[in-house]
């Protein structure tokens, strides 16, 4: 098998990319084409998604629970303290690449800000402004000024200028790339020990809670397996929760409150946007991949199937903000998230990555390959499909294959799905809970006249999701499907 598929490697990624969006395609319009000859078949297929999706429902439910009474409890330890108390302390350094392109002054300068203010020691952080040749005269400027205002406030801050190469995709992973090279010779030149340097990957609004840094040196120095695992804390998207339009407000919340639950299932776990990891890990397994547009979850991947079994995310329990899209009108603002959804969705180009790898790889046992798959898969496939399936697919054979309607099953199924997806909206309850513990208070700028719209706002969910979750989801389905590539579009956030 591994021969036929080394001899046919250029056949079978086509293949493996064509693959799940086929699939997307062939759930959604299940309940229309399979509905005339079985339709039982398609009944029981949409109670089981039904049920999956109640399982979802309560699992993110006692998941982010979880993740926020640990997170509580966790976030308030001295970490600088127990960190200071391990061995390798004092050689710790710490970098953080900031790929930016096209920002705001203010907006590098607040995160740097975050930075500045770690309760780690400052003259053992290292900052790379990782910026882009492409962008000229603008860059220079903005670079130079930050240099100036900064200079003195960590070990080291420099700037590197990512050119246009042939072969490479601009965006996030490429520049990165670039930039941890430069990292590289730059530690080495120095004399710092690249064992004990962590890199952290920092979207440019991402702001690091004070402890952050303290709390990274104590789960590395404590891990005897930290030079094979990424460091991630819930990366929410918070930090202008009361600036941004209500359908925004909404998706970022259910999005935040996922990724708070996440850190609850370390099995499953796999870091997004902002993260750590060893620089002698990430040397080992090449930089970041410079064709790809989405980084985090491909990186994982890479080092996964480079590294072995040993690869895993291992959460920090503290919280790091981020802005939600917010553009200078309602609809470039909705225009921006619904291309920010469609760029994360375009991580379904590592279903086929991660395929030739399992297919490529004769290293990894079966088993841990297949359950890494799959995990990769079912979230994907879940993205686009849910909402068609859960809102319109209980109604579809009825109307397609009508004396199915006047079976037991086919009149009851809709009465089925129905009870089904209305206990799991009791998990909303939860949610909202979180959503009010987690996010910033309500400034006086914001009427309190308003403040019902907060709990009104997730009877949109279903609307929402739609438009900003399932639909640009579906379209990057479809792009890769027919081998239309995703150029990196910068997310507008003012």
């Amino acid at each position: 098998m591994e021969r036929i598929y080394t001899a046919n490697s250029r056949s079978f990624t086509r293949l493996f990319e064509i693959i799940l969006p086929v699939t997307t395609w062939l759930i959604i319009t299940l309940p229309i084409w399979l509905s005339p000859f079985h339709p039982a078949i398609v009944a029981y297929f949409i109670l089981t998604f039904d049920v999956y999706f109640f399982y979802k429902s309560l699992s993110t439910a006692v998941f982010s629970t979880k993740s926020y009474l640990r997170l509580q409890h966790l976030s308030k330890l001295d970490w600088s303290k127990m960190a200071k108390k391990m061995a390798g302390y004092n050689k710790m350094y710490h970098a953080v690449i900031i790929p930016n392109y096209m920002e705001k002054v203010e907006k590098i300068r607040l995160t740097l800000d975050y930075l500045k203010n770690q309760d780690f020691p400052t003259n053992r952080i290292i900052i790379l402004l990782a910026m882009e040749e492409r962008e000229g005269k603008m860059a220079k400027e903005r670079a130079k000024q930050i240099l100036k205002e900064y200079k003195n406030s960590f070990y080291r801050i420099e700037v590197t200028f990512h050119p246009d190469l042939t072969g490479e995709l601009k965006g996030k992973a490429s520049n990165s790339a670039w930039a941890a090279k430069h990292l590289s010779r730059m530690v080495r030149k120095m004399g710092i020990d690249t064992q004990y340097v962590t890199v952290t990957s920092c979207d440019a609004d991402s702001l690091l809670p004070q402890k952050y840094f303290s709390y990274l040196t104590y789960q590395f120095l404590s891990d005897p397996d930290r030079y094979y695992h990424f460091y991630w804390a819930p990366v929410l998207l918070y930090s202008n929760f009361w600036e941004v339009p209500l359908p925004i407000r909404l998706q970022a919340t259910v999005s935040s409150i996922v990724r708070l639950a996440g850190i609850s299932k370390p099995d499953s776990l796999i870091q997004i946007s902002t993260y750590s990891l060893s620089l002698s890990m990430l040397e080992k397994i090449g930089y970041w991949d410079t064709d790809i547009v989405p980084e985090d979850w491909h990186i994982f991947l890479q080092a996964f199937f480079s590294l072995g079994e040993k690869v895993k995310t291992i959460p920090i329990h503290l919280v790091i903000s981020r802005d939600a899209v917010n553009g200078t009108s309602l609809l470039g603002t909705f225009k921006s998230r619904y291309e920010q959804e469609k760029r994360w969705a375009w991580g379904v180009t590592d279903v086929p990555y991660a395929l030739n790898k399992f297919f490529s790889d004769n290293k990894l046992p079966f088993l841990t390959k297949f359950f890494r798959l799959f995990y990769v898969v079912e979230s994907h496939l879940f993205w686009p499909t849910s909402f068609f399936l859960l809102t319109l697919g209980a109604s579809i054979p009825a109307l397609v294959n009508p004396a199915f309607s006047r079976t037991s099953l086919g009149y009851n199924l809709p009465k089925m799905s129905g009870l089904i997806l209305t206990v799991s909206m009791v998990f909303v309850i939860v949610l909202i809970f979180i959503d009010t513990k987690s996010r910033p208070k309500r400034p006086s700028s914001y009427s309190v006249a308003k403040t019902p719209l907060l709990i009104f706002q997730w009877i949109l969910l279903p609307a929402i999701s739609f438009f900003f979750s399932s639909l640009p989801a579906l379209e990057a389905h479809t792009r890769l499907l027919l081998g239309k590539r995703l150029e990196y579009k910068v997310t507008e956030k003012i």
